[in-house]
């Protein structure tokens, strides 16, 4: 289904008559629709790297996968947000908006990953590598979380923006 380009004010000028910055509700669906199937995928095709699809039962595998997928929505959801918020401007019209909003929303979600990579394996064991997971020196974490933040946003800010760039 196609949408018209709708925008949503994110910030009012007061007085001076500039245009405000607005916000394309059709670049987030864009991107939303990459982002949502592409973590779902990349869960259950990295899910080999994790004991739990050796040790667990299918309903186990189904749930964590499910489950994992329900984080990355919220986490891609929230970096984007906070992303749009602290840089957004004009976003996606703007190059150089598009361009902060897709740096901080990347460093977001990858910081994010270490972090929880770290809290969840080392600290709660509440899920374990196998062997065959490649781990970043210095940090410690999974290169395939990793490269999951890095590349599904780089595919849904490239999607959400495709109508937007103008032709030169």
């Amino acid at each position: 289904m196609a949408y018209a380009d709708e925008r949503l004010p994110i910030s009012q000028t007061r007085g001076s008559g500039a245009e405000r910055p607005m916000l394309s509700l059709d670049a987030l669906r864009r991107y939303l629709a990459i982002v949502i199937p592409a973590h779902l995928a990349w869960e259950f095709a990295h899910m080999p790297l994790y004991t739990i699809w050796h040790e667990g039962t299918v309903g186990e595998i189904l749930f964590a996968g499910l489950h994992c997928t329900g984080g990355d929505i919220l986490i891609a959801l929230s970096t984007l947000v906070g992303s749009l918020l602290l840089v957004g401007g004009n976003w996606p019209v703007d190059r150089a908006a598009a361009r902060w909003v897709a740096i901080v929303t990347l460093l977001a979600g990858i910081g994010y990953t270490i972090f929880s990579e770290w809290l969840n394996v080392e600290v709660r064991e509440a899920w374990a590598y196998t062997a065959r997971m490649p781990i970043l020196p210095l940090v410690g974490t999974g290169l395939s979380p990793v490269l999951q933040w890095l590349i599904i946003p780089l595919l849904g800010f490239w999607w959400a923006i495709k109508p937007f760039r103008k032709e030169a």
